[in-house]
């Protein structure tokens, strides 16, 4: 197990900068989680760390040794493809021993190493199958046994269960969550879907073409995102944004629009004075559709339409419109509504955030 350290993490591709200026300290033993949409940046870092790809700038540090120009072999570290990346023409036993094999290990010490680790993962009865024989989840924990016989510092995952359905998917994050509570190991794990990131990640660091947007514990990023990037990819679905202008009349401060306004209560909403201040001007009202609800009359809260109902059994999401704005509110199922009826809606004030001309969130400046 190991500590894995980036400082000022650098990767271009000729004038393009796909990892651009990334910082992170990961402790030992943390499950830390890479988040953002394809392109920005996650799998990169993956590589550079493995030692896959060379950094442009910066430092990559594992378990207090500077390894930028250590060869990848020599780095102890196992990475976990999404396309699993077993040897076809070898037996599941082959493909597990195969790190062992090729550190000249005595056959006795491979085959109580392989044994161990099949118990671990109940892949006992497919050591002499072909991966061609195996169904994608078990050629998933063939790969992940392959990675763990090793004993390797740090685990490097890159969307180890994108090739998975629904079902297998929710039992195999069990499994690896299960897992590294056991072993202990640093990990590393790639994702594009926040619901793998919220359940299995102890912090998430979030990415959008290349930069670091946003690192903390799952419920402080959808909590109190740090800017409008992070509201609207976290969540599904996403945080509402509502398009007004933040004012001070001489006593207080007010939101508002041509249709609505409120008061902004800077204790229930904590921000500070000096922060309203100079955000002054054009902002947005965050709300996620949970805060939500409708007003007990038409005429109060912010005016809108119902427009589309999507009905999902434990909850109702309802499509409104306020213009130019569509915006989701999540409701009890039995609610008695109809598309084109206008309403009200209201939200809990704690719970909303105002981001300015900056996209920057005033809670978090």
């Amino acid at each position: 197990m190991a500590e894995v350290i980036l400082r000022s993490l650098v990767k271009r591709f000729g004038s393009v900068p796909a990892v651009d200026n990334v910082s992170l300290q990961i402790p030992d033993g943390e499950f830390l989680v890479l988040l953002g949409p394809s392109g920005c940046g996650k799998s990169t870092i993956l590589r550079l760390i493995a030692g896959l790809e060379d950094a442009t700038s910066g430092e990559i540090v594992i378990d207090g040794d500077l390894v930028n120009f250590v060869d990848p072999t020599r780095r102890n570290l196992a990475m976990v493809f999404q396309n699993y990346a077993l040897y076809p023409h070898m037996t599941v036993y082959k493909n597990v021993a195969f790190p062992l094999e090729t550190a000249k290990m005595s056959r006795d010490s491979v085959k109580e190493a392989v044994s161990r680790v099949a118990d671990m993962l109940e892949i006992t009865e497919f050591l002499q199958r072909l991966p061609e024989q195996l169904s994608g989840g078990q050629r998933q924990r063939v790969a992940l046994a392959r990675a763990i016989v090793r004993q390797p510092k740090v685990f490097l995952m890159d969307e180890p269960l994108s090739n998975l359905d629904a079902k297998l998917r929710l039992q195999t994050r069990i499994e690896l969550m299960s897992l590294h509570e056991r072993l202990g190991i640093t990990t590393l794990y790639v994702t594009h879907d926040q619901v793998e990131a919220m359940t299995m990640g102890q912090r998430i660091a979030v990415l959008h073409e290349g930069k670091l947007q946003q690192l903390g514990t799952p419920a402080e990023v959808y909590d109190v995102p740090a800017n409008k990037f992070v509201a609207t990819f976290m969540g599904a679905p996403p945080m509402n944004l509502i398009d007004g202008e933040l004012q001070n009349n001489g006593t207080e401060w007010v939101f508002t629009r041509s249709d609505y306004r409120f008061v902004i209560d800077r204790v229930q909403m904590n921000i500070g004075e000096d922060v309203l201040s100079s955000s002054k001007g054009t902002v947005s009202l965050g709300v996620r559709p949970e805060d939500m609800r409708l007003a007990s009359s038409k005429s109060e809260g912010i005016p809108g339409v119902i427009r589309f109902l999507e009905p999902i059994g434990s909850d109702l999401f309802v499509t409104i419109d306020v213009d130019p704005h569509s915006l989701q509110v999540r409701l009890p199922p039995k609610t008695q509504v109809a598309t084109g009826d206008k309403v009200g809606i209201e939200f809990d004030y704690p719970k909303a955030h105002i981001f300015n001309v900056d996209e920057e969130n005033l809670q978090l400046l």
